[in-house]
């Protein structure tokens, strides 16, 4: 069984054996990512989500996106801010049953594939001097799919390669350490890879080939149906924290300072980071880009990406059914 196979069946599993996530009196509990800096943080420190949606909440910090989609298909997570595409894709093509909420963030930039330097291996030579290196990448995140598309880019036999499943902080310091030939990842991990080695491709020139870079808000289908007025509400402290990010001035330098300690980094790699980032609005977000039918059909593209390379046994024949736009509509309302 190969280790996309083994990740499928662990997700189907735990979706089969998961029970219904219901809202409790002690509140919620939801997952994000450290080194991972943006808006919400602020509402998270201020206690703003706790305000609005009347119960405590709980926050987790997590590695990957699969180990958020594990979570929820255990019960122990009602929603996921920020989980890449590719770990929802994954789940949901296994069988586990989440929604997606809304867009998360969308970036370029802060997911690439990062070679070492002293193999001076860059876009022009790639397709001649990848095969036979040993590359770091979290199986079925957002990197893995960028790795993919990379790869078939370039025109490298992925068995032509030694892949190993790495987290992004370690996967860096594996390129740093001279143990892997390639790392590909997300986050602070990627600034401190580039230390060590150069970009494959920029992030324009991933989305000049279609290779787009976004995280989602998702959650359990039970949590969603069970609590449609506290999720709207979670939505609307989102969508509220990113307006005003994006306006910039005075409020978003109030923000700056809690966003980076929360994110344990320190002021001017939260503004340098966060400057590569978009966050759409909640409106936006709504429209055929997104949830209007676009991300709909990037995920079928996704889908079909990891099961041409053995990473799933098969796609859903259509995700329109595990995208539900009504929570984010309501929060338009309130």
């Amino acid at each position: 069984m190969t280790k996309g196979s083994k990740l499928a069946g662990l997700l189907l599993g735990a979706a089969l054996l998961a029970g219904p996530a219901l809202a409790q009196e002690d509140g919620i509990t939801v997952a994000y990512f450290l080194e991972w800096p943006m808006p919400f943080e602020f509402a998270k420190v201020q206690g703003l989500y706790e305000e609005a949606l009347g119960v405590p909440v709980e926050w987790v910090s997590f590695d990957t996106g699969t180990a958020m989609s594990a979570a929820m298909a255990a019960g122990d997570v009602d929603i996921a801010v920020s989980q890449g595409v590719p770990p929802f894709v994954v789940a949901t093509s296994a069988g586990q049953d989440l929604q997606l909420l809304g867009i998360a963030v969308s970036y370029s930039e802060n997911d690439n594939c990062v070679v070492r330097s002293d193999l001076e291996i860059d876009k022009d030579n790639a397709g001649e001097a990848l095969p036979g290196k040993k590359v770091a990448v979290p199986l079925g995140t957002a990197a893995h799919y960028g790795f993919l598309r990379q790869m078939e880019h370039f025109g490298v036999p992925l068995d032509s390669l030694e892949v190993v499943d790495m987290a992004p902080p370690e996967g860096a310091a594996a390129l740093e350490q001279g143990s892997v030939d390639m790392f590909c990842g997300y986050g602070a991990a990627v600034t401190r890879a580039k230390e060590a080695g150069n970009v494959l491709l920029t992030g324009a020139e991933k989305e000049e080939l279609g290779i787009l870079v976004f995280d989602v808000i998702s959650a359990p289908a039970a949590f969603v149906d069970e609590n449609p007025d506290l999720v709207a509400k979670f939505l609307q402290v989102t969508g509220e924290m990113n307006d005003r990010w994006n306006a910039g001035g005075a409020g978003a330098d109030e923000m700056l300072p809690v966003i980076a300690q929360d994110a344990g980094m320190d002021e001017q790699a939260t503004r340098d980071f966060m400057a590569t980032f978009s966050f759409p609005s909640n409106a936006d977000q709504l429209g055929e880009k997104w949830l209007g039918g676009g991300v709909q059909e990037f995920m079928k593209g996704v889908a079909q990406v990891f099961v041409d390379a053995g990473s799933i046994p098969s796609a859903l024949d259509s995700y329109d059914g595990v995208v539900d736009a009504e929570p984010l509509k309501a929060a338009g309302a309130m």
